[in-house]
């Protein structure tokens, strides 16, 4: 389902593993520091969002994927929903700040039964995996009928003005800060990484495909990033 990159010197395959676990080793123990900069904020406010459109009652299990230092199961955890941590990095595991139950694993085969929780949520780790349509059927695998998943991504505004700015500060600006705070290679590498996402059509038609329904795409903060939510039928 991945378009080619764009870029040849991305790796790919078994290659692009070990590349993705070695960098968020490498930047885990700064990453929130240089998300909450790079994006000003805003990041905060996209996950509280991606809750929100879980719509699932209190006392649910979700699986945060992908899940990174922790973020979103502090917030799932506020909302009153029981959160699940699934990671490929042992290093962001282990500078995560959740009581969280937490999992070294690659989300493309998760050590969970079939229909066993009610929802999953992922930030902005779609284009970091090496299949995405394996992906999506094992969302539908492991979330029960009736639940709910949501991903967040970044994404390119629409307009061409916005585009320009856009690209000039994700290309340009976020690599420096990435340098200055934490590991400069992989911050020029995470910008060139959106070459790896497929159009939003085709993810969409990835995720009905793996059996979901009601699937939607929902553009936050003038288009910079997307939230893809849908329901297991």
């Amino acid at each position: 389902m991945n378009r080619p990159a764009a870029d040849p010197a991305l790796p790919q395959g078994d290659e692009k593993v070990r590349a993705v676990r070695e960098m968020f080793d490498t930047i885990a123990p700064r990453y929130d520091l240089v998300n909450r900069v790079m994006t000003f904020r805003m990041d905060v406010g996209w996950r509280r969002r991606t809750i929100r459109e879980l719509r699932l009652a209190s006392g649910s299990t979700v699986l945060d994927l992908a899940c990174g230092t922790g973020d979103f199961c502090r917030e799932l955890g506020k909302s009153g929903i029981r959160p699940i941590g699934v990671d490929l990095s042992f290093g962001m595991l282990a500078a995560a700040r959740t009581d969280a139950p937490l999992l070294q694993a690659d989300i493309l085969r998760l050590p969970v039964p079939d229909a066993s929780v009610d929802g999953a949520t992922c930030g902005f780790a779609l284009r970091n995996l090496v299949e995405l349509e394996a992906f999506f059927v094992e969302l539908a695998r492991v979330v029960r009928p009736g639940g709910r998943i949501a991903l967040l991504e970044v994404a390119e505004p629409k307009n061409p003005v916005l585009r320009a700015g856009h690209r000039a500060y994700f290309g340009k600006v976020v690599p420096r800060i990435g340098a200055l705070l934490s590991d400069g290679a992989a911050y020029r590498y995470l910008p060139k990484s959106v070459a790896y996402l497929p159009p939003p059509t085709q993810m969409l038609a990835g995720v009905r495909a793996a059996g979901f329904i009601n699937v939607e795409r929902i553009l936050l903060s003038t288009g910079i990033s997307q939230l893809i939510v849908a329901t297991r039928p």
